[in-house]
C-alpha cells in the first residue's frame, strides 16, 4: 500500500542525511518529491536516487536565508505537480566553533540561526499554507532538536532556535487546523548522520550511545519514517505535537547509564 500516494511533498535539507532518507522513502510510499537544497549537486543526487528506484522527484536549489528563494521553491513545486500537500521545514543547525556558551557566543551567529531555523520555518511554512488550502489540507512537519528541551554547555543558539521552532508549530496547527493543516515537530536524538560522523570525535560519539537507553544512536531512517508517518493520513488526528525520537536520550536520569553497572549479572 502507497501511504502516500498521489500527494506532493517538499523536504528542504533533502541532499544528505535525514531529508535524503526521507525524500526516498516518501516518494517510496507513491508521493512526488521536491529535493530543496542548498548543494545543488546533493539535490540532484537525491532526486537520481529516487527516479533510479522509480519515483518522482524534481531536485531545486533552495536557500532558506533568502525569502526570494522560499517562494520561488513553493512557486516551482505548484507549477511541476499542480498542488502541494506535505512540507518538510527540515534545514537547520549552527556552528558549534562559534555558537558556544552564553559569554563566548558570536552574536552573528546568533542572528544566523535565527534565520536558518526559526524564519526559514516561518517562512517555509507561510508560503505553503495558501497551497495546502487549496488542495483541501496538508501536512507542515517542522524539525527540532532534543536541544530544544535540555541545557547544553555549547549551542546556545541552536537550542533557543529550536525552541522557538516547537512554539511556532503549536501557533501554526492551531490557527490554520480548521484549514485541515496539520503541524507537527520531530526531535530528534544523535542520529548517524555523514554531518555527526565526520565532525564528532569518535570518543564523544560513544559517550551519545551510552546516554541512550535502547544500545545503538539512530539511523536517517529512523526519523524519516517518523516523517512518514506524519505525512500521511494514518495521523490524521495528531497535530501541535512534539514528537521526540531519540532513543530514550531525554527520558532517563543522567544517573542511569553508570548504575546499570550496580545491577547483578
Amino acid at each position: 500500500m502507497h501511504r502516500l500516494q498521489d500527494k506532493v511533498a517538499v523536504i528542504t535539507g533533502a541532499g544528505s542525511g535525514i531529508g535524503r532518507a526521507a525524500a526516498q522513502l516518501m516518494s517510496a510510499q507513491g508521493a512526488s518529491v521536491v529535493v530543496a537544497d542548498y548543494d545543488t549537486q546533493a539535490a540532484q543526487e537525491t532526486a537520481r536516487l529516487i527516479t533510479t528506484a522509480g519515483g518522482n522527484a524534481l531536485p531545486l536549489t533552495v536557500n532558506v536565508l533568502e525569502e526570494d528563494s522560499i517562494t520561488a521553491m513553493i512557486d516551482a513545486t505548484v507549477e511541476e505537480y499542480g498542488a502541494l500537500h506535505v512540507l518538510c521545514n527540515h534545514v537547520g543547525g549552527t556552528d558549534p566553533r562559534t555558537d558556544l556558551d552564553l559569554l563566548r557566543m558570536d552574536m552573528d551567529e546568533f542572528d544566523r540561526a535565527v534565520t536558518l531555523n526559526m524564519r526559514s520555518t516561518l517562512l517555509g511554512s507561510r508560503h505553503a499554507i495558501p497551497h495546502m488550502i487549496r488542495a483541501g489540507g496538508g501536512s507542515i512537519i517542522n524539525t527540532a532538536s532534543v536541544a530544544a528541551l535540555v541545557g547544553d554547555v555549547l549551542q546556545t543558539a541552536y537550542g533557543a532556535v529550536k525552541a522557538a521552532v516547537v512554539s511556532i508549530t503549536k501557533s501554526t496547527a492551531t490557527q490554520y487546523g480548521p484549514k485541515n493543516i496539520r503541524c507537527n515537530t520531530i526531535a530528534p536524538g544523535a542520529v548517524m548522520t555523514p554531518a555527526l560522523e565526520n565532525n564528532l570525535p569518535q570518543e564523544v560519539i560513544e559517550s551519545l550511545r551510552a546516554g541512550n537507553a535502547l544500545p545503538y544512536l539512530g539511523s536517517p531512517e529512523d526519523i524519516a519514517h517518523t516523517m512518514v508517518f506524519l505525512a500521511s493520513d494514518e495521523s490524521r488526528y495528531l497535530t501541535g505535537q512534539l514528537l521526540v525520537v531519540d532513543g530514550g536520550m531525554t527520558m532517563q536520569s543522567s544517573a542511569a547509564p553508570g548504575r546499570r553497572a550496580m545491577l547483578p549479572a
